[in-house]
């Protein structure tokens, strides 16, 4: 197959049998599981892949499953990863197989994102002409638990080596079944930090009397923004959002305590040692000079993730095969959200790529930004991504 007539044989083929990867994902759909608690989910992934051939692998990450299958004297090693988790948000789209689960929805498209890929093993399982070894991740806990940290290091790589790893997601906003792709930084790193205001109470009348901590705290917010646009160079990305602020409950009673927790983003590893540093010291010597005391806690994240340039030149090149030219964007613009498998590509190189999920002209739940309790993912594109995963590994895993 050099051409993209060949390229789009492959997603006719698998558009085919889409009908029972579409029923698989709505039935994910309707029973979401949140991080970690992926048991429903992690058994229906074991079992298709069992039944399809994979020597398939359960307990990484707790949840985790890794499918591998060999083929042919190849000697290179592959990785693909999907996420399985859901969100604790409450479906609000009124779908006929919209969440059984009051609170709980797949509101990011991971349950779409398994449905490609389960797709993809089953037409390699049955028409994988490759050589070498095929290891299919299925992970637990993307959204914000790590699930990618613990599932490696509970030996992911040691015992399923990969030469490079892919993973795609879903991006509302872009035409459906569409590819968008970038090399270097493509997603934030990301860091959670409580910063906590310790002050003394007393009378609302009185201030005089009091260390006021609601005060320090609202100085502390503003103090915060001169970082950003201070100590960070124009043209790097950076962000710091203060996204709660809680302190006392009656409007004449000074608290004796502020807490105030932080959301920071940037593009740059080096930017983000200096926003954290920043950050510290701006809150300890505010604090201090209005008579009060903070401490600060840094509660981690995820880094930035980075596409290696070989990788990435490598994956355009599939999808320009696949689609042509016009369903393609080779270097999209970077991310401000977080993704943990940038911790994958921290020890493998490799890609994370998107696949549009609609645009305001296909109208429909697929239009909606993730993370909303209106969103869905398209089925549409579940041939289309596991087309192009099916093709990613012809090409990669050769003799």
């Amino acid at each position: 197959m050099n051409d993209v007539t060949d390229g789009l044989s492959v997603v006719e083929a698998l558009r085919a049998g889409a009908g029972e990867f579409v029923a698989l994902r709505r039935d994910i759909h309707r029973h979401p599981e949140l991080g970690f608690q992926e048991f429903r989910t992690s058994d229906l992934v074991a079992e298709r892949l069992q039944a399809w051939g994979y020597e398939v692998t359960r307990g990484l990450g707790g949840t985790g499953v890794v499918g591998q299958l060999r083929r042919g004297t190849g000697k290179r090693r592959l990785g693909l990863r999907a996420d399985m988790d859901a969100l604790p948000i409450h479906e609000a789209t009124g779908l006929p197989h919209a969440s059984v689960h009051a609170g709980l929805m797949h509101a990011c498209g991971h349950d779409g994102h398994t449905a490609m890929l389960l797709a993809a093993a089953r037409h390699l399982a049955e028409h994988g002409d490759f050589s070498g070894t095929l290891n299919l991740i299925f992970q637990p806990a993307e959204e914000g638990l790590g699930g990618a940290k613990k599932m490696m290091a509970d030996g992911l790589f040691d015992r399923f080596p990969c030469d490079a790893i892919f993973a795609m997601h879903n991006m509302p906003g872009f035409p459906r079944g569409t590819l968008l792709l970038r090399d270097g930084p493509t997603m934030a790193a990301s860091e959670n930090i409580t910063i906590t205001v310790q002050g003394n109470g007393g009378h609302g009348a009185m201030p005089h009397q009091a260390a006021d901590p609601v005060v320090a705290g609202a100085a502390i917010v503003m103090g915060l923004q001169t970082i950003v646009s201070r100590n960070v160079a124009p043209l790097q990305m950076s962000v710091i959002t203060v996204g709660s602020f809680q302190a006392g409950v009656a409007n004449n009673v000074i608290p004796n305590e502020a807490v105030l927790k932080l959301s920071v983003r940037s593009l740059d590893r080096e930017v983000h040692k200096m926003l954290l540093r920043r950050i510290d010291e701006l809150v300890t010597l505010q604090a201090r000079s209005l008579g009060v005391q903070a401490t600060v806690d840094f509660q981690g994240g995820y880094p930035v993730l980075v596409n290696t340039q070989a990788e990435t030149d490598f994956a355009r090149q599939v999808a320009l095969e696949l689609l042509g030219p016009d369903a393609v964007t080779l270097q999209t613009q970077p991310l401000t959200g977080s993704e943990d498998f940038a911790f994958m590509l921290e020890q493998v190189p490799g890609c994370y790529l998107y696949i549009g999920n609609g645009d305001e002209a296909s109208g429909g739940h697929g239009a909606c930004m993730v993370h909303n309790p209106n969103y869905d993912f398209d089925d549409a594109n579940i041939p289309v991504g596991a087309a192009y995963w099916a093709l990613l590994v012809r090409r990669f895993l050769v003799d």
